[in-house]
């Protein structure tokens, strides 16, 4: 598998199709690229220094989607390597918006792209990011 790369503003992941991901015609099937862009989100926040689950054990907060607009550009097959992008285009008192792209690696094109908007949620309802979390992200 390739290296996953971070700046302080693109985070990319690499990932392999696996058969459990394609279709009985060996295409990515659409719900694959919803786990392979959470997959790179998440891993995003940690290099950034935030593990989900400690954010939850510590700051009582969790992040769910608000929404998600999924663009399908060209098929994926088994056996590819993807390339899986997050970078955050805008943040908010309680949300993070994300921009993401699974491009392939072999030939540079990108499969699909995703924008993504998740809230910070505490006892069920939206509510502020963490300051830490927040301070951060003004910095990239």
């Amino acid at each position: 598998m390739g290296k996953t790369r971070v700046t302080m503003d693109l985070f990319i992941l690499p990932v392999r199709v696996y058969y459990e991901d394609t279709d009985a015609g060996g295409v990515v099937y659409h719900a694959a690229y919803v786990r392979f862009f959470e997959r790179a989100r998440t891993e995003y926040l940690r290099q950034l220094g935030f593990e989900l689950r400690r954010l939850a054990a510590e700051e009582s907060v969790l992040f769910v989607v608000r929404t998600m607009t999924l663009d399908f550009c060209r098929p994926a097959f088994l056996d590819d390597m993807l390339q899986v992008s997050a970078t955050i285009s805008t943040c908010g008192g309680a949300s993070v918006d994300f921009t993401q792209t699974a491009v392939r690696a072999a030939d540079g094109e990108t499969v699909a792209s995703a924008a993504v908007r998740v809230v910070c949620v505490k006892n069920g309802r939206a509510t502020p990011l963490p300051v830490t979390l927040a301070d951060k992200i003004k910095l990239l």
